[in-house]
């Protein structure tokens, strides 16, 4: 079945589920790197927040066989549980210094969010732009982010200067930033073990870096210091592969290792075969120069 049908028939039968006082509509999400997904939007009366159903996942499973009442009550049950008891009241989104304390930063590529770029407020790193989300942590919700768009930097009365300053002070905080060795990162991934896998591992000492949270990691080679902290405890500077926004994976520059141009073509095969679309960082080869102590592009 064609989404846009699929996405008909749920509307109708959702609006139908939840009766009068809710506001039902299906509207495409624009997500990183161009990637679009389909969401069903449901504002109940009186309501500022409005949960979105992302519907790809349910037309897979109405595809392989599930009745379409089972999927209209699995929608409606994630609807419910995505609502506060109480409801939740957004209008501090509306002032500057409340929500200045949770401001980040996060990297995606300039290339593929041209669209994205001209709506939100950024800062140029290479072939990457800095852009900037507000951290919420609710005992209801849980833990999530708000992208912050140009219209909320008009709001606030701001730009993306001030935004900067503050994500550096703030993200570091609420996401320290970690460092293990491949094999470690693998391991705790649960990941197999076997003599080829081993032997990959030991052939190449790639750490992974990442934050705590392991959500949008890419940016820890922001953070002030870190890059040149693990420069100075490997004695020297190392090649940057963006294994994915959520986490990079560092090489250090010494003999006997895969060479740039190889580096570069296992970046764009896992980035094409292994990473989710909206999850690619960059296709670009980046090195951390020990001497200068700045990040550069080098395939």
């Amino acid at each position: 079945m064609e989404m846009k049908d699929f996405a008909s028939k749920i509307r109708d039968s959702v609006r139908d589920g939840l009766g009068d006082g809710y506001k039902v509509d299906v509207k495409e999400v624009n997500k990183n790197n161009s990637v679009v997904r389909n969401g069903l939007v449901i504002l109940a009366q009186g309501q500022n927040v409005a949960p979105t159903i992302y519907l790809e996942d349910f037309l897979e499973a109405y595809e392989s066989g599930m009745p379409l009442e089972t999927v209209v009550q699995q929608m409606l049950d994630a609807y419910r549980r995505s609502m506060p008891a109480d409801g939740l009241d957004m209008d501090f989104f509306r002032h500057f210094e409340k929500v200045r304390d949770r401001i980040c930063f996060r990297l995606i590529g300039k290339k593929g969010n041209e669209a994205l770029l001209e709506k939100i407020p950024y800062i140029d790193f290479l072939d990457l732009a800095i852009c900037f989300y507000y951290a919420y942590q609710d005992e209801c919700l849980g833990e999530g982010s708000i992208l912050i768009y140009n219209s909320h930097v008009e709001m606030w009365g701001t730009n993306a200067f001030e935004l900067m300053s503050t994500a550096r002070r703030n993200t570091p905080r609420l996401l320290p930033w970690t460092c293990c060795s491949l094999a470690e990162a693998m391991d705790a991934a649960g990941g197999e073990s076997d003599a080829e896998l081993d032997g990959f591992r030991a052939g190449l000492p790639m750490k992974v870096l990442s934050n705590t949270k392991q959500v949008h990691g890419a940016a820890c080679i922001l953070y002030p210091g870190v890059l040149e902290t693990l420069a100075q405890e490997g004695g020297c500077g190392f090649y940057i592969l963006p294994s994915s926004i959520h986490e990079v994976m560092l090489l250090p520059d010494t003999d006997g290792h895969m060479s740039a141009d190889c580096l570069k073509l296992m970046i764009v095969d896992v980035n094409s075969t292994i990473v989710a679309p909206e999850e690619v960082l960059s296709d670009t080869l980046y090195y951390y120069d020990a001497d200068q102590k700045r990040v550069r592009q080098i395939a």
